[in-house]
């Protein structure tokens, strides 16, 4: 029998959660992916999957196997696409996962003309705050802020994007305007919370070269920054928006900025802006379609968030 068909069938099974998304992975009709995981199960002599017409898990014994079989599959992806993709033209599977709200403000604008230089790549593109395994989800580039970045993985700085602290005219109205970071803390603070360790989102300002976080009173708090800025227009306080998220809103005059260099009198400090990562579990993982993509995005974005 052909193992390595089977183990990769399992594998994606596992991952995609079904038959059919192992099969769509794969390329191959989901009969043959199930006769495929069934030989490997022959094979072994252990069942490795307990399979209903409604859902798909792993047994005790898929489990371990999976723990042991899944990092080989993934450095043989890799080592195609190392050998592939310097051949011809960029194809294949290209699956990035990001922030949320960069995922919706920032890629999905910027990913068609991507997709249209490189036809033959089929692009996911995963959204979420939380932590991503790159291996078990077999993710080939995450964007991240500074503080999701994990121990051990590669890093590429690709963006630095303004932070803007705004609020609705109505609650301006209602509470004033903060003059200092020290004012936070007497206002209704809208604060999102990392899904990766469940911190808060610091809000950072700098001053005379030294880095210090406001303290703030959380009236609202949130794992989605389009919520916050839903929050703020609906008048529930001050938040602290990426300027792709906020700018659109300070267009329409839905909310103000604050902090702004003519409304605070003796207020030096610099708002700490968001720091973008394109990351990789390891070096090998910096296969040509992932340094392309890499390239095009620090090409596509706006020159002034650019990292130096």
């Amino acid at each position: 029998m052909d193992t390595l068909r089977g183990i990769e069938c399992f594998v994606r099974a596992v991952e995609g959660g079904s038959i059919a998304a192992a099969a769509r992975r794969v390329g191959i009709s989901a009969a043959a992916t199930s006769q495929n995981i069934a030989r490997l199960e022959s094979y072994l002599g252990v069942r490795l999957l307990t399979r209903t017409t409604r859902s798909l898990a792993t047994t005790d014994a898929g489990k371990v196997y999976y723990d042991k079989v899944a990092l080989l599959i993934h450095e043989l992806e890799l080592a195609r696409s190392a050998v592939t993709d310097t051949e011809q033209e960029l194809q294949g599977r290209l699956c990035i996962a990001s922030t949320a709200a960069f995922s919706r403000h920032v890629l999905a604008p910027l990913i068609p003309a991507f997709n249209q230089r490189y036809p033959r790549l089929e692009i996911e593109l995963t959204s979420t705050d939380r932590r991503v395994d790159h291996v078990q989800e077999s993710v080939d580039v995450s964007i991240r802020i500074k503080q999701q970045l994990d121990d051990g993985m590669v890093a590429r700085k690709i963006a630095t994007v303004p932070t803007i602290f705004c609020a609705s005219p109505a609650y301006i109205a209602r509470a004033g305007r903060p003059s200092t970071p020290a004012d936070l803390r007497e206002h209704d603070c809208l604060v999102f919370r990392l899904a990766a360790d469940g911190r808060f989102l610091r809000w950072g300002f700098v001053e005379n070269g030294l880095r210090f976080d406001a303290e703030v009173r959380a009236a609202i708090i949130s794992d989605d920054i389009d919520v916050l800025a839903r929050l703020a227009l609906a008048g529930g306080g001050i938040t602290r928006l990426a300027a792709f998220v906020a700018n659109e809103y300070l267009r329409r005059g839905e909310l103000k900025e604050l902090f702004t260099c003519d409304e605070c009198t003796g207020f030096n400090a610099e708002i700490e802006p968001l720091d973008f990562y394109a990351c990789v579990r390891d070096r090998n993982q910096l296969t040509p379609k992932v340094r392309a993509f890499m390239d095009y995005l620090v090409e596509a974005l706006p020159a002034e968030w650019r990292a130096v």
